[in-house]
């Protein structure tokens, strides 16, 4: 009888060992998850700067200039739930100003122009990368919580479940071809 009381025992332990294990891998992945967000949010921050400042240095032609600081505006300012649908709109409006090459030469060729098409183009080749490794986090988080042990014994706690940033991060090719 003792013995088997001292594998039941062996047993429940193991379990918890992995449960636990489990638990700190999840643990894991969410703070990788919400570092990966905050680099995203870093680098969405950026962008919108950049192109507010490009907006607002006299380099663009008045309509580009209202276009892209009112998208960029709109997407420092867009409520959380929002927030994918004003970045996009920024994505958008950046393909429309920088669509042409010929736009892109006259933003270089104005005074401190390329300095600021070079840090522009930067910020808007870093934006798919930081969502991506977002996205990476938050579908293996996904993965290991749809686990029937992680949702039976609730290891994930009290966290939300995490979501994916969607949003058209489609850079402009006049932009950023050159640099490349």
């Amino acid at each position: 009888m003792s013995a088997t009381l001292i594998w039941i025992l062996v047993v429940l332990v193991a379990i918890g060992v992995y449960l636990s294990w489990t638990a700190g891998r999840l643990d894991r992945l969410h703070v990788r998850m919400d570092a990966a967000r905050a680099a995203l949010d870093a680098q969405l921050l950026r962008r919108a700067s950049v192109t507010q400042e490009l907006a607002t240095s006299g380099v663009l032609d008045p309509a580009a200039s209202i276009v892209l600081y009112e998208a960029a505006h709109a997407a420092r300012q867009a409520e959380e739930e929002q927030r994918e649908v004003a970045e996009s709109e920024l994505s958008q409006a950046l393909r429309a100003v920088f669509e042409a090459p010929a736009q892109v030469e006259a933003v270089r060729e104005a005074p401190g122009g390329e300095e600021a098409a070079r840090e522009l183009a930067e910020a808007v080749r870093r934006v798919p990368m930081a969502r991506r490794f977002h996205n990476d986090a938050v579908g293996a988080a996904r993965r290991l919580r749809e686990h029937r042990k992680v949702r039976w014994f609730r290891l994930a706690g009290h966290a939300p479940f995490p979501l994916a940033f969607e949003m058209d991060d489609e850079p402009p090719t006049a932009l950023v071809e050159r640099d490349a």
